[in-house]
Formats: structure tokens, sequence, C-alpha cells
């Protein structure tokens, strides 16, 4: 099988390249432009191509990756919220993830963000640098026996739900399907999720449904001084109005792994009038917010995982096997 592998990174080609040795049958190709429409057609004469989650696969670029007459789609990811799945079924083009690599890693960046904003460690970090030793501005406080609340307690928010505990909170969650393994979880609707927790936590796929989650009406339930962190999807959070409760001081901190600007490319552009204005640039401006370059799952543990999973995908769909990995349109 040979695939086409987009928006390679070092670290990318390097975990990759370890685990082909144990799949001769695959034959990768690496290029650093990721994956739209106009790359699409580059993949001409591969079987697959490898994509991540802030790839372009949407309407476009699978009628492009069909005519190039690429038959699986590769996503080293869990999310799938970028592909046209209609299209691609349309189409008899696979779509399968990485559902679970190390929910691990995700979760314990979820509390260093969390831990990050409540004790001030990146304000306290340049002032120290600034030989400040001073504790002006550092004011924190304990996660010993405040509330924390998970949205959506798949894999990776059973793991933080699980951190949590360890901290000595309540953990109180919200999700539709209830995991059986979280025996000390509260389950809670999500109103009473945000007007309860002094920590929420943000662990849900982005569907039609979870798009701008926390938005202005929201944000108005949860408590005064609560934080909030982000390492799931940036469309669960509508920035605009992230950054007006931040304005109106709702938040004692906000910790960001993703937003809303990843998918729109706009620190491609590096002027500084398309920077100045963007929002990702509008909430580093506040000094109570800690933003992160999307790398929750940037750990060995996680990237060995992800390119083992990925080959065992495409191994798989050759040998017209199911893996479970698979991702279909639901309804």
């Amino acid at each position: 099988m040979k695939i086409l592998f987009y928006d390679t990174k070092s670290y990318d080609k390097e975990s990759f390249e370890k685990q082909l040795a144990n799949f001769p049958e695959v034959e990768i190709d690496f290029m650093k432009t990721d994956l739209a429409p106009k790359t699409a057609p580059l993949a001409k004469g591969f079987d697959a191509v490898c994509a991540f989650v802030s790839s372009d696969i949407g309407t476009e670029t699978v009628e492009k990756l069909h005519e190039a007459g690429v038959k699986l789609i590769l996503l080293r990811c869990a999310g799938f919220n970028n592909v046209d799945l209609e299209k691609a079924e349309e189409y008899g083009i696979k779509v399968m993830r990485v559902p679970g690599y190390s929910p691990e890693a995700v979760a314990e960046h979820a509390m260093a963000l969390a831990l990050g904003v409540t004790r001030r460690l990146h304000k306290a970090y340049v002032k120290v640098r600034e030989n400040d030793f001073s504790l002006s501005g550092l004011m924190g406080f304990n996660f010993y026996q405040k509330t924390a609340g998970i949205v959506g307690t798949g894999k990776i928010g059973a793991a933080m739900a699980r951190i949590c505990r360890g901290f000595g909170m309540n953990v109180i969650a919200y999700d539709v399907y209830k995991n059986p393994d979280l025996d000390f979880v509260e389950y809670v609707s999500l109103d009473e999720l945000l007007e309860r927790s002094d920590l929420i936590s943000l662990h849900c796929p982005l569907m039609d449904n979870t798009y701008h989650l926390i938005n202005k009406e929201t944000i108005a339930k949860m408590k005064d001084g609560v934080v909030l962190v982000n390492t799931s999807r940036g469309g669960l959070v509508k920035t605009d109005d992230l950054i007006e409760g931040i304005r109106a001081r709702k938040f004692f901190g906000v910790g960001l792994d993703v937003y809303e600007e990843e998918t729109k490319n706009v620190f491609e552009d590096r002027s500084d009038e398309i920077l100045e204005h963007s929002t990702t640039a509008r909430l580093l401006s506040f000094p109570n917010v800690m933003i992160t370059s999307h790398q929750g799952f940037f750990t060995e543990e996680a990237l060995a995982a992800i390119s083992e999973t990925t080959l065992q995908n495409a191994v798989a769909f050759e040998k017209g096997e199911s893996t479970g990995n698979e991702v279909v349109k639901q309804g």
C-alpha cells in the first residue's frame, strides 16, 4: 500500500519510520504540504492519504481525492469533524481514525493548563526570569475539595476525572452516555455542571450539537471565578463570547490547547495585521489566559500509539478486515 503523508512534521516522520519496519507492505511518501483542495491531486497514484484533524478534508478535497483514485483517508488523530463523511461514503472512500492513543497524555496536559492558570505559573515564570521574586499578582486557589466538572467522559474525560479525584476534588460530569467505570463521578445536567463547577474541562467531540457549547448563555450560568480548560476542539467555544466573559472577569483563568482559528490556518500568514486582529491574539492579551499549541497529544507514548494504529488501519483496509476504527456518517 502506498500512502501520501500530508503536513509532515519531523516528529511525525521519525515516529512513523520507526513503525514501518513492522509493516513491510506499507510505503509512505512524506510531504510538508497540508491536505486541501489544491494539494489533493498530488495523491494520484497513491492508495491512501494520511492527514490530521486540522487538514481541510471537506467536499472539494474529497472530490479531488476521488479523482486521484484514493480509496482510504487515514486520520492520525481521534477527531473527524473536518471530513465530509457523506461525500466520502458516496465515492466509496473509507475513513479511519485513531480513537484512543494516549488519553492520559491529553488529560495530564489539561490538568497542567488548569494548574498553570490557577497558580499563575506562566506569570511567575516571566517575573522570575526578570529577577522579580515578588508574589504580587500570583495569588491562586486550592483544587482540594473544589468541584471539577468534566464535559464528556470518554477515555480522555475519564482520565481527567481520575486525575481530579486524585487532587481530592469532588467530580461531577455531563455526558449523554454514562461511563460505567467512573463510579465515583456524579452525573448531572449541563446546566447543573456549569453552576456548580470550580473547574470545567471540555472533553467532548465537535458535532452539530456541541458546536459553540460554551457561549454567552452557558458562560452566564457558570460560577464567578471559574477556571475553564479546553483540550478537545476549538469549535466547542465561541471565542468572541469567551473574550467578553474574560473582560467581565467571569473567569479566574482560562487554559486552551485548541482554538477556532486552527482550522482557518490564520497563522500561515505571519503578517502583523493578520495576527493583531485574530481572536487567538486577543486572547493572549489577557494575563489570566494560557494558550498552548495543540500539544496535548504530544508525548512519546502517544506518538508511538498513533503511528502504530494508523499503520494497522492501513493494513486492515488492504486485507478487507475491520478494526473498529472506521468512521461513518451517523443518521
